[in-house]
């Protein structure tokens, strides 16, 4: 397999003090990989970097196998705004951007498209609510209609389980599985140990830096979750500036 996104010495951070930092690794074509780690380990961070969201602080973020802005993205639902008035449909329908654009007009096979989405997604009949209207489940399920509308080749996922039930998150595990089985790259962070034991083949195991990236059952070992607990408590808000290896 080819490489979807490479990174190459790779780093982030806020006010050039770094979140995540010399990361060297890629994530192949059809891969099916969660990002673990202790809270505060950089893994949300990453997933905004990857989208462009955030410049990196040193090193580059390759990405070989389409545009950045054709990555799909599912953020966490904390840095959403329910309150914001649009209807269920519209919201699946803004997958369909970078065809349409923002403010152009969908037509009616999308809009059939997108009605379908729902429907698989178990949402049949609730296209005209207000999506801040719906359980925190309901909602996730039509962030998943959004991107099933927007066949993006590589999908990233930020804590995409949590807070749902068992239906739910089984229902969105089946998407997950079907977007692989279709080739597409899907990275998700994650931290059901069990669940990424199950469904997850690979993992980036993440504590700022990278201690281990490769076959599921290898990374999550005693070994490396102790380690990468002991590192989390090492965590000073007193980090050294990073000083990029071209500053003159």
């Amino acid at each position: 397999m080819t490489s979807a996104i490479r990174l190459e010495n790779l780093t982030f951070g806020y006010d050039r003090h770094p979140a995540v930092h010399h990361l060297e690794g890629e994530f192949k074509v059809g891969s099916l990989t969660a990002i673990v780690g202790p809270n505060g380990a950089g893994k949300s961070t990453l997933l905004k970097g990857l989208m462009g969201m955030i410049q990196p602080l040193d090193g580059h973020v390759c990405v070989d196998e389409c545009k950045v802005s054709e990555i799909g993205f599912l953020p966490q639902q904390t840095q959403l705004d329910p309150s914001f008035p649009i209807s269920v449909l519209d919201t699946v329908c803004l997958g369909f951007w970078r065809t349409s654009g923002l403010f152009g007009g969908i037509k009616s096979d999308k809009i059939e498209l997108a009605i379908n989405a729902l429907k698989d997604l178990g949402l049949a009949g609730l296209e005209n609510r207000p999506a801040g209207a719906l359980s925190r489940g309901q909602f996730q399920r039509v962030l998943f209609a959004r991107l099933m509308v927007q066949e993006a080749p590589v999908i990233l996922l930020d804590e995409p389980f949590t807070a749902v039930d068992e239906k739910t998150c089984a229902d969105l595990l089946a998407i997950v599985h079907r977007w692989h089985d279709d080739g597409r790259t899907i990275i998700a962070v994650l931290h059901d140990y069990a669940l990424i034991r199950e469904n997850f083949p690979d993992t980036l195991l993440l504590a700022r830096e990278c201690l281990d990236w490769g076959p599921t059952a290898n990374v999550l070992c005693p070994e490396n979750l102790n380690r990468a607990r002991l590192m989390a408590q090492a965590w000073t808000a007193d980090a050294p500036v990073c000083i990029r290896v071209d500053a003159a």
